[in-house]
């Protein structure tokens, strides 16, 4: 009996070996290794994203917009009449039994939607720089992201790959950056795949017990950095590709100094080191006194795709996911993005919000600072815009740093804000609206030294 009781021991754990080498070699090839692709660089889940682009470009706005409506449809459904079916449903109560402000939005959403999709209504919602960027450029890049990332990152975070590099990076991560050592992936998805994927990634992590509200906070506002076919379209929009390779490395450096930076101090330092209160902890990534962190790592890993039910369960839940992201979020980028871009583009705000900062860029000896100072913080709005500004400016060095800043600001509402605002990360919008100046402070003489030594 004893040694039939070891021979179904080892058959479980090579089983749970198994259950997490395989899913994880997917996820690593799906979300951490870059892949060339249409001269540029992405991911797997990026191929299949610009893949699904290309072949239903023409349908996905009309799509969305009907998504859209659906959204807003049903929350006002909800709201009035509570159907039962939604109550006993916990997707569909989480879908659209939601607070009146959020049902509000979705609605401007779906106004916002129809209205440039048919091209009735204001220039200032129907142009092609404001709603129409929105519905024809964003919501379908997010759609296709969101498709494939939520559907296909259980093999990132349901088997235990999050887990091994966990326990093996946590020497590095928590001294430096004070967060566990799987904030590592959040990182990497976003730096080859798309900032967005990142956020997605620090959410389910804290909605399931493995970050703080502190680390979680820290993570989303630091770490989900611009991928670098972005950085590739940025450089070269600022008509600077020649230089792309001192420009990103000049931005990862900014990059890093400000996510050192920013967790020490408030609005982030503030954050409480508690767990979301629906499921608690569920995370321990220090080996034991005596074990080698590789050995532990690899335990904890099997013991988490032991546990990780079936597949079938898995792909169900990244369904949900999907829905979640279509409905529930597409809608608020539609509403907050489209009036973002309509105060950027149809009102002088950014102009007057930026007046304290041209003797800055004057002291920083930034030609043309008269102009380059709304791009500096015209990216709160979307990471874009500052490059659009930048475009009209006819100095190399104005033209590097602004592009530089831009990428590294990472706080845009027209994605990443409303990410992080719908999600339930403790960060409010004034919350972002500081760590947005904080990061704009700490990268920009970075940024402009390195301008200065290039040009």
């Amino acid at each position: 009996m004893t040694t039939e009781a070891n021979t179904q021991t080892t058959v479980n754990e090579e089983s749970s070996l198994l259950r997490f080498f395989i899913p994880s070699l997917i996820g690593i090839a799906l979300f951490l290794i870059p892949l060339p692709y249409n001269d540029t660089i992405t991911i797997g889940v990026g191929i299949l994203a610009e893949s699904l682009q290309t072949s239903l470009a023409d349908v996905i706005p009309a799509f969305m917009t009907a998504v859209i409506i659906l959204s807003a449809a049903g929350a006002v459904y909800t709201k009035a009449i509570s159907p039962a079916f939604v109550e006993k449903s916990a997707p569909l109560k989480g879908l659209f039994d939601i607070s009146v402000f959020w049902t509000t939005v979705r609605i401007i959403g779906a106004v916002f939607a129809v209205m440039v999709l048919t091209g009735a209504g204001p220039e200032v919602i129907t142009a092609s720089f404001t709603g129409g960027t929105v519905l024809f450029d964003l919501v379908p890049v997010l759609m296709a992201w969101f498709l494939f990332a939520a559907l296909l990152m259980p093999f990132l975070l349901s088997f235990g790959l999050m887990d091994f590099i966990g326990t093996m990076l946590r020497g590095v991560m928590q001294p430096v950056f004070k967060l566990p050592g799987r904030s590592a992936i959040d990182a990497s998805a976003s730096w080859m795949g798309a900032g967005p994927v990142g956020v997605l990634i620090t959410t389910q992590q804290f909605e399931q017990g493995y970050y703080t509200k502190r680390e979680s906070s820290v993570i989303a506002t630091n770490f989900s950095i611009a991928s670098i076919a972005f950085s590739l379209v940025i450089i070269g929009f600022v008509d600077l590709g020649a230089y792309f390779v001192p420009f990103y490395a000049t931005v990862s450096l900014a990059v890093f100094v400000a996510a050192v930076i920013l967790p020490r101090i408030p609005p982030l330092s503030r954050k409480k080191d508690e767990y979301h209160a629906p499921v608690g902890k569920q995370i321990e990534e220090a080996p034991p006194q005596n074990g080698s962190a590789f050995a532990h790592g690899i335990q904890v890993a099997s013991q988490k795709a032991a546990s990780a039910g079936s597949f079938g369960g898995v792909f169900k839940k990244g369904l949900v996911n999907v829905a979640d992201m279509w409905v529930g979020l597409i809608p608020i980028v539609m509403a907050l993005g489209t009036t973002a871009l309509i105060l950027a583009e149809f009102t002088p705000i950014f102009t007057w919000l930026s007046m304290p900062l041209v003797p800055v860029l004057q002291a920083m000896q930034i030609p043309e600072a008269q102009a380059a100072a709304p791009a500096m913080i015209v990216g709160f709005a979307d990471m874009f815009l500052p490059a659009v500004l930048a475009s009209g400016i006819e100095s190399e060095l104005t033209r590097f740093i602004i592009a530089g800043v831009s990428i590294t600001q990472l706080i845009y509402m027209s994605e990443i804000g409303v990410l992080i605002l719908r999600s339930k990360i403790p960060l409010n919008f004034l919350e972002l609206l500081v760590i947005f100046i904080q990061r704009t402070v700490v990268t920009l003489p970075i940024i402009t030294i390195a301008a200065h030594l290039l040009f």
